[in-house]
C-alpha cells in the first residue's frame, strides 16, 4: 500500500512538472498600451503571447477581474470580457472593460501562469460635463462689441473649448479660463463685433479622445436705435469713423488754404494803403512847408531901429542906387501928404512897412524877418 501511495504522488508530481515544463515555454510578447476612455465607454486591452501558454490573467488596480485557458475564459465579473486572436502564430488576448467608471482609473496588467513576465499599462477615465451658453439665443446691436459665454460644467479632465463662428464680424476673440472655485468645471468668453445675423458654437474637445461636445445659438442683430449717436459713448461704424476722419483732414486743409489767402491779400492791402498814405504824407508836408514859409513873409515886422554899422566905402553903388529909388517916393509923398500920414500910423500895428530916410543918403533900409 505504501508504495502504491508513493507511486501515486510521484504520478501528480510528474503531471505538475509537465504542466510547468509547458507553461513555462510561452512568453508576453507585447503588453497591453495605455487607454483613456470615456466615462460610461468601453476600455480595450490586448496583450501577444507566444503558443504553448496555458493559463492568462488580467488584473486591474491589483486585483484579479479575469482569467483565460486555452478553453475557455473564467468571467467573474460581467463588466470585464475577453475576445481573442491568432496573428502570425502569437496568440492575442483581449479584455474589454464595460461601462468604465471612475473608479476603474489605475494600473491594468496582464501575465502568465508560473512566469515573473507580466505587461501593463495604465486606464485613464475621462467625464464629459454639462456644456452650455447662459440665456441661449442672443440680440445684439449692429457693429457693437458684445461677449458670448460658455460654460463647462463637471468635466474631467478640463476640455479645450473653442469657438466657431458662423455671423459676419468685424473682430472677434475668445479665451478660456478654468473657475477659481470648481477645479472641474471652465469658462470661455468670446467678444465679437457682429454685422449680421447668424450663429455661434461653443465647442469642448476632450484631451486624448476623438470625442467633442457643442453647443449652438442663434445670434441676431438689430440696427442701433436713432437716439443712440447721441448718447455718450455710442460707438459710430468703421465706415463712418474712417469718412469722418477723412472730411475733418480736408475741411482742415481747407482751413489752412483760407488762412493763407487772408493773410495774403491782408499784407497786400497794408502795402497798397502804405503807399497811398505815404504819397498823402509827402503832398501834405510839401503844402505844410509852403504855407509855412507864406506865413513867415506875411508875419515879418520891420525893424525900424536897425542900422548897417559896415563901412561906407564897401557899399558906394548900393546907396547911390538907394538914394536913387528913394526920390521916387519923397516926390510921391509930397503929393499925398495927407495920405502918407495915414499909412504911417496904421503901418506898424498891421502890415509890414518899409520906411525910407531921404534926408540923408548915408541911411539903408533894412528890414529883418522874425
Amino acid at each position: 500500500m505504501e508504495g502504491a501511495a508513493e507511486r501515486g504522488v510521484l504520478a501528480v508530481l510528474v503531471v505538475l512538472a509537465g504542466l510547468a515544463a509547458c507553461g513555462s515555454g510561452s512568453e508576453i510578447i507585447e503588453g497591453p498600451k495605455n487607454v483613456t476612455a470615456l466615462k460610461g465607454s468601453e476600455a480595450r486591452f490586448n496583450c501577444t503571447i507566444s503558443q504553448g501558454w496555458k493559463l492568462i490573467m488580467w488584473a486591474l488596480r491589483g486585483t484579479v477581474v479575469l482569467s483565460m485557458t486555452p478553453s475557455e475564459p473564467i468571467i467573474t465579473n460581467d463588466r470585464f470580457t475577453s475576445a481573442s486572436y491568432q496573428e502570425g502564430g502569437n496568440f492575442i488576448s483581449e479584455m474589454i472593460i464595460h461601462d468604465v467608471q471612475l473608479s476603474d482609473a489605475g494600473q491594468v496588467k496582464c501575465s502568465l501562469q508560473n512566469s515573473n513576465r507580466d505587461g501593463s499599462a495604465f486606464l485613464s477615465v475621462q467625464v464629459m460635463g454639462q456644456l452650455l451658453i447662459p440665456g441661449g439665443s442672443l440680440v445684439v446691436i449692429e457693429d457693437k462689441p458684445c461677449n458670448v459665454t460658455c460654460r463647462a460644467l463637471n468635466w474631467t479632465t478640463l476640455p479645450d473649448l473653442s469657438w466657431e463662428i458662423g455671423v459676419p464680424v468685424s473682430h472677434s476673440s475668445y479665451y478660456s479660463v478654468p473657475e477659481p472655485e470648481d477645479l472641474q468645471s471652465a469658462v470661455s468668453i468670446l467678444a465679437l463685433t457682429p454685422q449680421g445675423n447668424g450663429t455661434v458654437t461653443c465647442v469642448a474637445e476632450m484631451k486624448g479622445l476623438d470625442v467633442r461636445e457643442s453647443v449652438t445659438i442663434n445670434l441676431t442683430v438689430v440696427p442701433p436705435p436713432l437716439d443712440s449717436i447721441d448718447k455718450p459713448g455710442a460707438s459710430l461704424p468703421t465706415w463712418a469713423i474712417v469718412l469722418l476722419a477723412v472730411s475733418l483732414s480736408l475741411l482742415l486743409i481747407l482751413i489752412i488754404v483760407l488762412i493763407i489767402m487772408f493773410c495774403c491779400c491782408v499784407s497786400r492791402t497794408e502795402k497798397e494803403e502804405s503807399s497811398y498814405q505815404s504819397e498823402i504824407r509827402k503832398s501834405a508836408t510839401v503844402k505844410t512847408s509852403k504855407d509855412t514859409v507864406g506865413t513867415k513873409l506875411k508875419s515879418a515886422n520891420e525893424n525900424y531901429g536897425y542900422r548897417s554899422d559896415e563901412p561906407r566905402t564897401t557899399q558906394p553903388a548900393s546907396l547911390h542906387a538907394k538914394s536913387s529909388e528913394a526920390g521916387v517916393p519923397e516926390q510921391c509923398s509930397s503929393r499925398q501928404p495927407h495920405q502918407e500920414s495915414d499909412h504911417r500910423q496904421l503901418g506898424p500895428a498891421n502890415h509890414p512897412q518899409v520906411s525910407f530916410n531921404v534926408a540923408s543918403p548915408k541911411k539903408v533900409r533894412n528890414v529883418t524877418l522874425v
